[in-house]
């Protein structure tokens, strides 16, 4: 499988390319910026890119939408509480400073549950809201693999003092949708390194206050 990390935008997203070898359908996690070194990676691995996923809406992590979907004629998935921000990306980045094109409304929604197909690999979405209502984390079983956005971090958890947060909820999520998951799963948040989670049940000290 593969599986690549391209550090993108001013404030470091991660943004994940994701692909099956055998078949070559490929999918793009968190576009946030630098949609030619997206697009450049992309053409290096082969890849026909199918879904385009955001973990959620916050503009840094979807400002290539547009033009990745425009390029590739991939779906976008996004879940549909999140959509607000995808069509007011701009106006959101423009608070801190920042240019961010508005993404279309996505192809269809992520919901809880759902299987995503990459030829052999099958990626299920896991609900997590309370960074935002519609955050969403990506879990790979056969690979040991979870992308989960701004829901968890390294040692630490998303911020939840933004329009529709609530860290109550985000605990929760973590606890439930997570936190059940095999130890040695690979956790790869929208921004900074990567983890486990057993290292994050153990010692996140927002998991274990």
């Amino acid at each position: 499988m593969l599986f690549e990390t391209i550090v993108v935008g001013p404030l470091g997203v991660n943004c994940f390319i994701l692909g099956d070898k055998q078949s070559n359908e490929g999918m793009i996690v968190d576009p946030g910026a630098d949609c030619d070194m997206i697009l450049a990676a992309v053409s290096h691995f082969g890849i026909q890119v199918k879904y385009i996923v955001n973990t959620h809406g916050h503009f840094d992590h979807i400002g290539c939408n547009r033009t990745l979907k425009e390029k590739t004629g991939a779906q976008l998935l996004a879940h549909k509480e999140d959509v607000p921000f995808l069509v007011n990306a701009a106006r959101s980045a423009q608070k801190y400073g920042l240019t961010v094109e508005n993404s279309p409304e996505p192809d269809a929604f992520l919901t809880d549950g759902m299987k995503l197909e990459l030829g052999r690999r099958v990626i299920e979405v896991l609900h997590t809201p309370g960074h935002t209502q519609g955050g969403c984390c990506l879990y790979l079983a056969n690979e040991k693999l979870l992308i989960t956005g701004d829901t968890l971090f390294a040692d630490s958890v998303g911020r939840t003092d933004l329009p529709g947060g609530s860290h109550d909820q985000l605990i929760d999520s973590i606890k439930s949708k997570l936190m059940p998951l095999p130890d040695d799963t690979v956790v790869w948040p929208g921004h900074g390194p990567s983890s486990t989670i057993g290292q994050e049940r153990s010692f996140n000290p927002y998991l274990n206050e």
